[in-house]
């Protein structure tokens, strides 16, 4: 069984293609493993540094949180050392002044800020001009409230997150404030630390991990180049040597074609190959031993059909011979008979002009316009196949009627009756013979099979530019109607005739394209026949 061949981009492929798709298979796994690679440290970089800013953020706290205790501590132990004893606006002033003494930078890296809880700038060392404002409603550019969220912070023991001005660079940063309340005096003390440093130090580290990345490309894809070559050089000499293989196969398969040879182990150097060689070898010798056996069996072949030829030859000479004897046979019987019906019907015509009817000169009569009827129809058989039937314009209805003339004595002879109702004027394109021949048969088939001292129909009429002719007769059903123009079928074998006349009509029929009906039901059948309506110069116009 042959395997269907698929079209596609495998359906021929070379060594080329090969070499160049493996190529393109490991530049992409190495730039996918490369990008994997910087993937994962990219990853790894993300959660260090989230990690990062995680411990960098609680350093600050726990310093901040130290910072601002460190400050309580130390106005607590001045409060208890030096309340009573000095002036209280005294005290608070040393208090201050020792603070900023202690914390004091000069950057404003380091303070310690002070407000009373109801929003009054007691100390700021970063922004002095501050000093006695209310400070209760500020805002920062996010708008945290920051004095009432350092007075939640000190009660709750937490930070507050927000925005604010950075000394050292006069730019708005993220800072994080710790504060706790004196409660004497009603202070807010605490301190805060900015956040911007940890960002700086995170996209320093992301710089170098960059720089770190683009030198580990570069090795790779270095290496990468180097293992290209040496890939691109072991597949280029594996190639070589496989189409060295391939062209030896090649060769050998051209000259087996035309004659017998086999291919040596030896001129094969790949292993794989060599086993290749026996199963070639092998397909050779039995395609060799083939041929040697179809080579006589086509002598053997081509002397019985040289011999065979001979014998149908004659057998078709006998035949063509039967077939002209038998037509010349047809053709001198029907000679001979029409011969004596003409003689016949002639004598019949004299003594009925010289004696008058008489009804057993009819019966006579009837009898031989019936056979003269069935020797038409087989001298039309005979001569259908080898002469020319041309088409005329026939009017229909005066041909009915010179028909229904003739087969009139016939009818009064079987004791039948007909009821003519036929259209004047009705031309239609036909032969006469055939016309003759479908008509006749109708006509006779009528006879003999309706019931005696019945009525035969026979209606002419124009439906719609057709012509329908009918015929109609009271006779026992048609057991088979679908059989009636198959050749030889009878319905009844007592009944005279060969079954050869509406096979005929059927031909006839075929040949211009008449419809055909047959009802047949109750005691009452019809043929039915739709002729196209006009004349031979009016079908070919149309």
């Amino acid at each position: 069984m042959k395997r269907k061949a698929s079209h596609g981009l495998w359906h021929t492929i070379s060594l080329e293609k090969i070499n160049f798709l493996a190529i393109v298979a490991l530049f992409c796994f190495a730039m996918l493993f490369t990008l994997l690679v910087i993937f994962e440290e990219y990853r790894d970089f993300d959660r260090d540094a989230a990690q990062m800013r995680a411990s960098y953020l609680q350093q600050q706290k726990e310093m901040i949180r130290e910072e601002t205790q460190r400050a309580i501590s130390f106005i607590e132990h001045e409060y208890e050392r030096w309340h009573g004893r000095l002036d209280e606006k005294v005290l608070q002033h040393n208090i201050i002044d020792a603070i900023n003494a202690l914390y004091d930078r000069g950057d404003g890296s380091k303070y310690i800020f002070i407000y009373t809880v109801d929003g009054i700038n007691v100390n700021d060392p970063n922004k002095p001009e501050n000093f006695g404002k209310n400070m209760r409603n500020v805002h920062d550019v996010k708008g945290v409230a920051v004095h009432d969220g350092l007075i939640a912070a000190a009660r709750e023991g937490g930070f507050l997150h927000y925005i604010w001005e950075k000394p050292t660079t006069g730019k708005l940063s993220p800072k994080i404030a710790s504060a706790v309340i004196f409660e004497p005096w009603q202070w807010l003390i605490g301190t805060g630390v900015y956040l911007d440093d940890i960002d700086a130090l995170i996209a320093e580290k992301k710089l170098q991990k960059r720089d770190q990345l683009i030198k580990y490309v570069m090795e790779i894809l270095t290496l990468s180049a180097i293992l290209f070559a040496l890939a691109l050089s072991g597949i280029k000499l594996i190639n070589k040597v496989l189409r060295d293989e391939i062209r030896t196969f090649s060769d050998f398969f051209s000259l087996a074609a035309s004659r017998y040879v086999v291919i040596e182990r030896e001129q094969i150097r790949i292993a794989e190959f060599q086993t290749l060689v026996e199963h070639v070898n092998a397909m050779v010798d039995t395609i060799h031993s083939r041929n040697l056996q179809l080579s006589e069996l086509n002598a053997s072949l081509e002397q019985k059909v040289r011999d065979k030829t001979a014998k149908l030859q004659k057998e078709k000479a006998f035949s063509d011979q039967l077939v002209l004897s038998q037509d010349a046979f047809i053709k001198q019987s029907i000679h001979e008979v029409n011969t004596p019906l003409a003689v016949i019907m002639t004598q019949i015509d004299l003594y009925r002009h010289m004696h008058g009817e008489d009804r057993y000169l009819g019966s006579i009569e009837a009898a031989a316009k019936m056979l003269h009827t069935i020797f038409d129809d087989l001298r039309y058989m005979v001569k259908k196949e080898r002469i020319d039937y041309p088409s005329d314009t026939i009017d229909l209805g005066a041909f009915l009627q010179g028909r229904l003339a003739f087969f009139e004595s016939v009818m009064a002879a079987n004791r039948l009756k007909v009821a003519a109702r036929i259209a004047e004027a009705v031309p239609v394109c036909i032969n006469e013979e055939e016309l003759r021949r479908l008509v006749d048969n109708n006509l006779s088939n009528a006879i003999k099979y309706a019931y005696p001292d019945s009525t035969v129909d026979v209606e002419l009429e124009v439906v719609a530019q057709t012509a329908r002719m009918r015929f109609t007769t009271r006779s026992n059903p048609i057991d088979h109607p679908e059989k009636v123009f198959e050749a030889f079928y009878r319905e009844a074998d007592e009944l005279s005739g060969f079954g050869l006349g509406l096979h005929l009509v059927k031909a006839i029929c075929n040949k211009y394209g008449i419809d055909t009906d047959i009802r047949s039901e109750a005691g009452v059948t019809a043929f039915t026949y739709i002729i196209a309506k006009g004349g031979c110069d009016e079908n070919s116009a149309a």
